[in-house]
């Protein structure tokens, strides 16, 4: 996770925020055009491409906004439905329906589970996983679970993720941070740990916990209300919460 499965996010539906333009949509059964109703109508096995991006689906659908009513505008709005598929030069995602509305500057893909995938890293969700591209933020919602190349994987019910934007050469984007709320789990080689909540910093590799905390190493019990997990070194440590709060472990002995 030291590259972070959720920035995977911002990757396939950074790329999808550029399909308002030259589109290219195929299809084997058909494609309409809805003057009245101002929409394009992919049906059979559609495809969608823009530059390195496609997105395939049983149907997709692209609306338009015009001025005028007897001619296609910019695309205000598509959706996907039926075992979507989008693929990136980086990235991979999947799932059931995807709509992405340019407008309200949301992209929504669900699935059973959504799912996005690089082939080293991947995030699960089994509601939801929204991305906001003008705030630069993604959350995934529903039992959402992140796994990456060396197995360390995070559960959680809720993940919030922060992207900032990098050097005006590469025009790059890169994951800031992570908030994870309720059901928090962590099992690396080393432990296994549990909170109320968390944040997750990608630059450090440190995960900071809160509230709650459980962590089980081969049997031995720490318990208190803040800890941090290191996924460089897997090592996982409870913090006293402040100078009066002691902090608790209880230690299996070995035979």
């Amino acid at each position: 996770m030291k590259t972070a499965c959720c920035a995977l996010l911002m990757v396939i539906f950074s790329a999808a925020a550029a399909c308002s333009a030259d589109i290219h949509i195929t299809a084997e059964e058909r494609v309409e055009w809805h003057q009245k109703a101002q929409k394009t109508v992919a049906v059979g096995n559609a495809v969608a491409t823009k530059d390195d991006l496609t997105v395939k689906a049983d149907i997709l659908t692209g609306y338009y906004t015009s001025a005028k009513a007897d001619a296609k505008g910019s695309i205000s709005r598509v959706t996907a439905e039926g075992n979507v598929r989008m693929s990136s030069l980086k990235a991979k995602a999947f799932g059931d329906n995807l709509d992405y509305n340019l407008a309200k500057d949301e992209a929504v893909l669900t699935g059973r589970p959504a799912k996005i995938d690089t082939g080293t890293e991947t995030i699960t969700a089994e509601d939801k996983i929204t991305y906001y591209p003008n705030q630069q933020k993604a959350i995934a919602l529903g039992r959402v679970v992140a796994v990456d190349k060396d197995k360390n994987t995070l559960y959680a019910d809720k993940m919030v993720a922060y992207f900032e934007k990098g050097s005006e050469k590469s025009q790059n984007m890169t994951l800031n941070k992570v908030d994870v709320f309720d059901n928090v789990k962590i099992i690396t080689d080393n432990a296994t740990v549990t909170a109320d909540k968390g944040t997750y910093l990608p630059k450090s590799g440190l995960i900071k916990l809160y509230d709650n905390i459980t962590i089980n190493q081969q049997g031995n019990i720490l318990r208190g209300d803040k800890a941090e997990t290191d996924l460089n070194s897997g090592i996982s440590k409870l913090i006293s919460a402040s100078p009066k709060q002691r902090v608790r472990g209880v230690f299996k002995e070995k035979k």
